[in-house]
């Protein structure tokens, strides 16, 4: 795996060994990283079931300011602070081993927020549904933050969780790509429209 574009371009990247995690697709990645330029610039970036940290480092390498990547299993945390470190992005890229919900709570309590968030949990689990909603509930997010959440086609998020509401969706295949924004209150679904400006 390497970086795609940007800072980093062209810069490989070390992959955990055995099938706990899977790296997100260059086709995926290259199509959610070029949708979220907008939002990228200066931007803090949270990546959940991080992996070797492929997203929340091709982030930084595009423009991003911060990234936190939780990642909970302990070879893909090995690769993943590897890759910090193969970078030189240690001020920059924070690593925390932890199951996705207390790092929630626990980023929620430090006062953290976030402009970009993407979660790309085990395909076998139900956690797209459970992290969108704690996500929806939790306070870690920014004023106009974008949400990605990368999950099997034919298992679809509902479309709004909490503040949360999708807006855009990018289909390759079994996996889809669900964008989702804050909804203004006392908005629906369908106002979840793009912030003026951006896609």
């Amino acid at each position: 795996m390497r970086i795609i574009a940007g800072a980093y371009k062209g810069r490989r990247l070390a992959t955990p060994r055995g099938a706990t995690t899977r790296p997100t697709a260059d086709q995926v990645r290259i199509a959610l990283l070029d949708t979220l330029m907008p939002w990228l610039a200066g931007a803090r970036v949270l990546d959940l079931f991080a992996g070797a940290g492929g997203v929340g480092l091709e982030a930084l390498s595009r423009g991003a300011a911060h990234a936190t990547l939780v990642e909970r299993d302990a070879r893909a945390v090995g690769a993943l602070r590897a890759n910090v470190a193969t970078l030189g992005v240690e001020t920059a890229a924070r690593v925390v081993r932890d199951d996705v919900a207390r790092a929630l709570s626990a980023l929620a309590r430090a006062g953290e927020r976030f402009d970009v968030v993407f979660l790309d949990p085990p395909y076998d689990t139900d956690d797209v549904a459970t992290t969108l909603t704690a996500l929806g509930r939790a306070d870690v997010l920014a004023d106009d933050p974008v949400v990605v959440a990368q999950h099997l086609t034919k298992r679809a998020p509902s479309a709004s969780a909490g503040a949360l509401a999708a807006f855009r969706t990018r289909r390759f295949g079994e996996t889809t790509l669900t964008f989702f924004r804050r909804r203004a209150a006392g908005a629906g679904a369908d106002d979840a429209a793009g912030p003026p400006g951006r896609p």
